[in-house]
């Protein structure tokens, strides 16, 4: 209150001196206005200068103390802005001493103090028993012994009896105790294995922080030329530098990081040193000594390493087979058979969108010819396998399966006309029958090799588009369609696994059943793939591959009378492979 009438009195005064001051001249009028700013500039009511700011400078205990202020919770809208956090993290840092000293205390400190006996964990009480004894008097004093003489020998026998006995027995466990020797830190203990224990998860930490620790260096000399390098304690990768000197020469030196907080240099081999019998001519190098505060924060800049979300892998075998026979007595044919089997495979992955997907395109190939029959074909397959997850919990993802197959050749059924005659009709083609199924559902990973998708909402579709040349009837299409659409529900499971070392297994699982048509016959298709590696380019390969089709049928004669029925169909392929992987 005081201070506000002296503001309103110092206002009303500098007011009147200012009204009074037009009759007065220039030169009174322009001191007294003068003097009364100056006054009120003193007093601290009248800014007129700019505030400037001053020149802070904290010692390091100083500015350790102030940031310990700032981090109390009631200065924060969010104790957990990361603000606050890397306040505290460079409080810790610059409060305690350098990794470097603590690393060495913790790695030479002597856990075994640490340790309390097992024993010191139980309640030990006496207690006495009787137990059996056994006695073997030999004198005739003792009471009870049996005397048998035989030829002037005496001969005393074992006498059983009971003594008292005492030993210690457990009567209580303690899950804390507390050392009375000098030195111990922990207020108790309450673990026996508690020393080992502290002393591996230090040893955890320490190879962890070792590990992560890196820092980046940037080798120069004559000229602009920067070359980075990281050095860590396991990186082992090797930067080419080129030396060079005022002449523009320059030798190549390999910079590597052999082990931690080491910086090796290597001289690049086959370069040879000759000196000059007379130089006219000598460098004038500078060294730019600036000196580092140690004490003080570097900045530093930050590795951006942009993941690559998509994988790409192909597998190619080629499998040729040849049978040659001349004057073979017992019998035989010759033969040639080769097998083409391609399969390349696209996987991403996202984890930021938590989408990945996995597909692969599959082409398998093969033909034979046994002795002086034509060459048929025995293998043709084209088929996709797609699928598009979205992380739904834990290892289940929500997702869209897209399957096709079909083949790429004509293929043929051979038959004997009833003159005898060799003969064959086309049974498929390209896109004749094509087979195409569409799912929605989910997909469970227990592990990186397995894979179990449930998609009960799906789409099963086979296409037979040429019915003038093929029998659509053949893969269960009535005989006035051209397709036959189920909607039903899919199963499949893939699964990989390596016995040994060197053979490798996989499995490929796909059921499929209509919902609105016999639902409980449901199609079966099984293809396993064992692989052998011999060598880095030669495999021992088996493939089989099982389909029941209730809607497909074969023809067979019973009893005169050709039926057609749904049978298993099985094929099975052995043989060396040449492999290559890219």
């Amino acid at each position: 209150m005081r201070i506000s009438l002296l503001k309103i009195f110092l206002a009303l005064l500098f007011i009147n001196i200012y009204i009074s001051g037009f009759s007065q001249d220039k030169f009174k009028k322009a001191s007294s206005v003068e003097s009364v700013l100056d006054s009120l500039k003193k007093s601290g009511y009248v800014f007129g200068n700019r505030q400037m700011k001053p020149d802070i400078k904290l010692s390091t205990d100083a500015a350790i103390r102030y940031l310990q202020n700032r981090l109390r919770p009631q200065f924060w809208n969010n104790v957990h802005d990361p603000l606050r956090q890397a306040f505290d993290q460079l409080v810790f840092e610059a409060g305690h001493p350098p990794l470097d000293s603590l690393r060495n205390a913790l790695r030479t400190y002597p856990y075994d103090s640490l340790s309390v006996s097992w024993d010191k964990f139980y309640i030990w009480e006496p207690l006495k028993i009787k137990i059996p004894a056994v006695s073997n008097p030999v004198a005739d004093t003792l009471v009870g012994k049996i005397k048998e003489r035989s030829d002037s020998a005496i001969i005393s026998h074992p006498v059983a009896l009971l003594k008292d006995t005492t030993i210690l027995v457990i009567t209580d466990t303690l899950s804390k105790v507390s050392p009375s020797r000098a030195g111990f830190p922990f207020k108790y203990s309450d673990n026996s294995l508690q020393a080992d224990s502290i002393q591996a998860a230090v040893n955890t930490l320490l190879s962890f922080i070792d590990k992560r620790d890196s820092s980046e260096f940037r080798f120069t000399g004559i000229g602009k030329t920067l070359t980075p390098f990281i050095i860590n304690s396991r990186s082992e990768r090797v930067v080419r530098y080129w030396l060079k000197n005022e002449f523009a020469d320059s030798v190549a030196v390999w910079i590597g990081n052999p082990s931690r907080n080491t910086i090796g240099l290597y001289l690049e081999q086959g370069i040879s040193f000759k000196r000059p019998a007379r130089q006219g001519n000598y460098g004038k190098p500078k060294i730019n000594i600036q000196e580092i505060d140690n004490k003080t924060l570097l900045e530093l800049q930050n590795l951006v390493i942009k993941p690559n979300p998509w994988k790409f892998r192909t597998e190619s075998s080629f499998v040729l087979n040849q049978t040659s026979m001349s004057n073979w007595v017992r019998g035989g044919e010759r033969s040639i058979a080769m097998a083409l089997d391609i399969t390349g495979y696209a996987e991403y992955n996202n984890k930021e969108r938590k989408v990945s997907s996995a597909s692969f395109a599959r082409l398998k190939y093969g033909y034979i010819k046994m002795g002086s029959d034509k060459i048929q074909k025995n293998l043709d397959l084209l088929e996709t396998n797609s699928k598009l997850n979205h992380l739904a919990f834990g290892k289940v993802d929500f997702s869209a399966i897209l399957l096709f197959k079909t083949q790429i050749a004509n293929g043929k059924k051979y038959f004997k006309t009833a003159d005898g005659d060799d003969t064959s009709a086309v049974v498929s083609k390209f896109m004749n029958p094509a087979t195409i199924t569409v799912g929605l559902g989910f997909d469970y990973k227990p592990n990186k090799k397995t894979s179990i998708n449930f998609s009960p909402l799906s789409y099963k579709g086979t296409f037979v588009t040429d019915t003038a040349h093929i029998d659509q009837t053949l893969y269960g299409i009535a005989k006035n369609r051209k397709s036959r659409n189920e909607p039903g529900v899919s199963f499949m499971i893939s699964h990989e696994f390596n016995p040994y070392k060197s053979v490798t297994v996989l499995n490929r699982l796909q059921l499929f059943t209509n919902y609105i048509h016999n639902p409980q016959n449901v199609d079966i298709d099984w293809e396993m793939i064992l692989t052998a590696h011999l060598n880095w380019f030669t495999d021992v390969r088996i493939n089989t591959h099982l389909i029941f089709d209730d809607d497909t049928k074969t023809s067979k004669a019973v009893e005169g009378i050709e039926k057609k029925t749904a049978r298993i169909q099985f094929k099975e392929m052995v043989g060396f492979a040449v492999s290559f992987r890219f």
